[in-house]
């Protein structure tokens, strides 16, 4: 199994499965992705049935998968896992913390392995340590128990019986789910295929037990054998017809009067009473006289077993419609075919804006059906954009399930007790962004856990709990989603933070605010470890989290309390592609406000602004002060009606800080297709992006946090 090629897949079945690895690729990282989580929160102590069987669920079909594509590799690490699930799910073995560690390292190497053979260019991995760890756990702790099944009664032996069938029946006894299938394969013209089943048995021993029945002489062109598995027959069939196509592959349940005779079928119907008293679990069997004694002493035998069967094969059947109802109840659509979704919608969105601004003025009277229709298609359009927009909307679970397994190895790591609590899982992000702001959170949670949480024993010292807590929360405000990295360990030292930034060279005064303190840490090549190590202490991260976030149209702020806890937040828009916007017009200029940050507007008298040390100004809102910026004095904009004085206020909010933006008019509120403008011309100070109006101008988005820091210098 474990030399099987990629070609050998492709060709044995006679069609090109290479179609098929994407699909594959896909599944087993989220068998991976489900199987890592599961393991972190199995409780050792108290391992749960459901939770055994699951993750058996997610090695069974990768190993499934593998096999049938040629992967040896993976297919051999997964079956030696496999094993090792089977006897903690059957009791056989408990579960221990070195179990789950080397069951979550061959995860690790799955990983690796799917990963060369999806075209990385890794090397092979070397998982002989691995597989020896396994073995271990399997034989070491239970081989008498793996090695000597219960004894159970067996049939009457048989003088003239060309193989020792009642062997594998008595091994087979103890477990209610096996059953025993009748395999014919052919006709063919290369009998060595059928040799390739049997191989697959010895090699996937959980497969179960394969014999032959026509003494290993086909019949034109057929050969036949009796299977003892606990397999579906279309597991069976997925892993046959890797070797042999499946229309020559046929299972069917197996009778008495096959197989147990030199001369079968159509063995002595006295024979068949007192060796079939044993296999009575099917009706109608072949075979059986009807009305005689013991075909009466049979069907009472089998009346006990027969409930269990019959419920079995019940659920079975159940189950199996709702897992295709389940498959097809998704599509998996390629990233690129949604990006191109979007720009087609965020096009349709400004033809959109371009009619309703040429239908203004039109007659409403003498063209009611084109004001009418213009009303409808833009309400759908607003529909469909929300629409288009949730389809790459995905949660935050998918970002928070990486941090349980890099917590538990860090802690271990650094001799620390972590627990991680997360919180709004269910809060959605556009994907572009959270693929953007993993690498900001992960080290964020590093540094809590590394420079945050203290060590077992000085908590305890100060009264805390001896395990360490950080919690991460997801939640949506405004036009916005928030998340929040927090840790119940020392929190930041202010003085300790002044110094090291005088050491570095950084002005530091006494007289900075504590939100300003913890900024420093911002600052490039900013270190409050005491020692290099290969977590942290080189001063790299924190400014570099600041820089993607930001890029990100997002902001950072932090809150501490020293000796009780940190506190991250960060705050992102929930998509870069389309946008909710007031445009406002400065002369003949129209820029793009984010209605998400706008918090008001109103008009204001010449009189009401005040100068401040003659440096900027300042306006009153409800006993309020708040900086005045003139977007006209900002963008230069130019103005031939020299005395025109502006009167309306956009008051915005951003970064924790409010100001009021004076600008001639308030044109409306619409929806806008964000353009990147750093990608199509340069950076603009003060602007975040463009998008083209619906008289096909460009207009400027502001960058309201951009606005807020100015007003503070």
């Amino acid at each position: 199994m474990g030399e099987m090629t990629s070609e050998g897949a492709s060709l044995s079945a006679g069609i090109d499965l290479s179609q098929f690895y994407q699909v594959f690729f896909e599944e087993a990282s989220e068998n991976l992705d489900n199987m890592e989580q599961l393991l972190l929160n199995l409780n050792v102590d108290t391992a749960d049935d459901e939770e055994l069987n699951a993750i058996f669920r997610c090695a069974h079909s990768i190993k499934g998968g593998a096999a049938t594509f040629g992967f040896g590799d993976v297919a051999e690490l997964t079956h030696q896992m496999e094993t090792l699930l089977d006897k903690l799910r059957r009791h056989e073995l408990k579960a221990t913390s070195p179990m789950v560690d080397t069951l979550l390292q061959s995860g690790d190497a799955l990983r690796a392995q799917l990963g060369r053979h999806q075209g990385s260019g890794a090397d092979a991995v070397d998982t002989s340590d691995l597989l020896t760890s396994i073995r271990g756990f399997v034989e070491g702790e239970s081989g008498d128990d793996f090695s000597a099944p219960p004894p159970a009664p067996a049939p009457a032996p048989k003088a003239s019986s060309p193989a020792p069938s009642p062997a594998p029946a008595s091994k087979a006894a103890p477990k209610p789910g096996v059953r025993e299938l009748e395999l014919q394969v052919g006709p063919l013209t290369d009998m060595s295929l059928t040799d390739n089943l049997v191989d697959l048995f010895k090699e996937i021993t959980d497969l179960g037990t394969i014999e032959p029945l026509d003494g290993g002489v086909p019949a034109d062109g057929i050969r036949r054998f009796k299977v003892l598995t606990s397999s579906t027959d279309s597991d069976l069939l997925d892993l046959f017809t890797f070797h042999v196509a499946r229309e020559q592959v046929k299972l069917s349940p197996f009778g008495p009067g096959f197989g147990f005779h030199d001369g079968a079928p159509g063995s002595p119907p006295a024979a068949k009473e007192e060796a079939d008293l044993g296999y009575g679990f099917f009706d109608n069997a072949p075979g059986i006289p009807e009305g005689s004694a013991a075909s009466s002493e049979l069907k009472v035998q089998a009346e006990a077993p027969k409930p269990a069967v019959v419920a079995q094969a019940a659920a079975r059947a159940e189950a199996r419609p709702a897992a295709a109802g389940m498959e097809q109840s998704t599509l998996r659509v390629s990233i690129e075919k949604v990006d191109q979704l979007i720009n087609l919608v965020g096009e349709l969105v400004i033809t959109q804006a371009m009619l309703a601004q040429n239908s203004r003025d039109v007659a409403p009277g003498l063209y009611q059906q084109l004001t009418s229709g213009l009303a409808d298609l833009e309400r759908n359009t607003r529909d469909l954009q929300e629409s288009v927009m949730s389809i790459r909307m995905i949660p935050m679970s998918v970002v928070f399930n990486r941090f349980p397994r890099m917590l538990r190895d860090l802690a271990a790591k650094l001799g620390k007790k972590v627990e991680l609590v997360t919180q709004g899982e269910a809060t959605e992000l556009d994907k572009s962004l959270v693929e953007k702001i993993t690498d900001p959170l992960t080290h964020l949670v590093r540094n809590s856990c590394d420079h945050g949480i203290e060590q077992p024993a000085d908590r305890v010292a100060k009264g805390k709990p001896e395990h360490g807590t950080i919690t991460l929360v997801a939640s949506h405000q405004g036009g916005s989603i928030v998340i929040e990295v927090r840790d119940d360990g020392n929190g930041l030292n202010r003085n300790k933070l002044i110094k090291k930034a005088r050491e570095k060279g950084i002005d530091a005064p006494d007289s900075m605010t504590d939100s300003e303190v913890w900024n420093l840490i911002f600052a490039p090549g900013f270190s409050t470890a005491d020692q290099v190590t290969d977590v942290s202490g080189r001063g790299v991260g924190m400014d570099v989290v600041k820089k993607n976030i930001t890029s990100l149209g997002g902001t950072v702020e932090i809150d501490s309390a020293e000796g009780y806890g940190m506190k991250v937040s960060v705050r992102l828009p929930l998509t870069l592609a389309i946008m909710d916007g007031m445009s406002v017009g400065v002369g003949d200029e129209v820029y793009i406000l984010p209605l998400s940050s706008v918090v008001e507007s109103f008009q204001v008298q010449a009189d009401t602004i005040k100068t401040v040390a003659g440096s900027g100004r300042v306006v009153e809102v409800r006993d309020e002060y708040m900086p005045v910026i003139g977007l006209e004095t900002i963008f230069n904009v130019p103005r031939f009606d020299f005395e025109h004085v502006s009167t309306i206020m956009v008051v915005v909010e951003a970064e924790g800080g409010r100001v009021a933006l004076l600008v001639d008019e308030l044109l409306g509120q619409q929806q806008v297709v964000v353009k990147n403008l750093e990608a199509n011309y340069r950076k603009v100070t003060d602007v975040s992006g463009a998008t083209i109006m619906g008289d096909g101008r460009v207009a400027l988005i502001l960058d309201v946090g951009s606005l807020v820091r100015r007003s503070r210098h």
